[in-house]
């Protein structure tokens, strides 16, 4: 968050860990510096967040014009401005650069940028979370219709003017995963919790559109458990710590019957973990 500049986002993050209980006191005394340290050099970022979001929020508006006007003025520019973001995604590793420069793509007023895109993602072999950030280009650059592409070992088609653009756009069935998790854990276990949200949407960018992903949006209550006991082992392996399988079964009342599909799941997300940035 230090290293991309969203100092907010940290500041907020320090909160929440210097609430949290059971870790060790130099941890606290650790996150407690760096807030204070984080306050007295970035004082705008200040202790008013409810104004802030608000301004945000006001702000939201006029947000993609302004990144629209960014990228045209980048390329009045420089007239090669288009194929150096090209290179920095399709050439270079992957890192942060490579989504800010699919962001300026996105705004690019160039049509072979399209075909681009489309083209590399259906022949390369591209992280899961790097595809689904090029299907999100390509959303905002207007393409419609449907593409396939190989995701890990699985064919899949993906209509892009349906893929999300924000959290908030995936279907209720993918929100009410994660509220079952925050049902178990967000009063005896907040951490867990925490790190489940960022988990959860990394790993529904990770598979979208594919068999596990279809299994999410199915109208049963079953799989809502399902995924949801999956994703809290998950967490609680992540964070070094162990789970008791038939506890958390029992939790999120996941029948023997459903034993086999869960294992499935689970096996998904773990893998998922593992892979990290460098994982195909």
């Amino acid at each position: 968050m230090l290293e991309n500049e969203r100092y907010g986002e940290a500041m907020d993050l320090l909160r929440f860990l210097l609430q949290c209980q059971g870790q060790e006191e130099r941890h606290y005394d650790e996150w407690r510096a760096l807030l204070e340290w984080l306050q007295a050099a970035f004082p705008h970022y200040g202790e008013d967040l409810p104004v802030i979001r608000e301004e945000r929020d006001e702000e939201e508006i006029s947000e993609e014009d302004m990144a629209r006007q960014h990228a045209r003025s980048k390329l009045e520019q420089d007239d090669g401005y288009a194929d150096k973001m090209l290179r920095t995604v399709m050439e270079e590793p992957l890192s942060e650069q490579t989504m800010l420069a699919l962001e300026q793509l996105a705004y690019l007023d160039r049509p072979e940028i399209n075909d681009s895109l489309t083209g590399w993602l259906k022949d390369k072999t591209l992280h899961p979370l790097l595809q689904f950030r090029v299907l999100q280009t390509l959303r905002r650059r207007g393409v419609q219709g449907i593409i396939a592409f190989t995701r890990g070992e699985e064919p899949v088609e993906v209509e892009i003017d349906t893929v999300p653009l924000r959290p908030e756009d995936f279907p209720l069935q993918i929100v009410q995963i994660l509220e079952r998790v925050a049902d178990q854990t967000e009063v005896h276990e907040p951490t867990l919790f925490y790190f489940a949200q960022e988990l959860w949407i990394q790993y529904v960018m990770a598979v979208y559109g594919t068999r596990d992903y279809m299994s999410m949006l199915e109208e049963n209550d079953s799989m809502t458990d399902i995924w949801a006991a999956a994703l809290h082992m998950t967490v609680a392996d992540s964070l070094g710590g162990s789970h008791d399988e038939e506890d958390t079964r029992s939790m999120y009342a996941v029948t023997g019957a459903m034993r086999f599909r869960l294992e499935q799941a689970y096996r998904s997300m773990k893998q998922f973990v593992s892979a990290g940035l460098d994982g195909q």
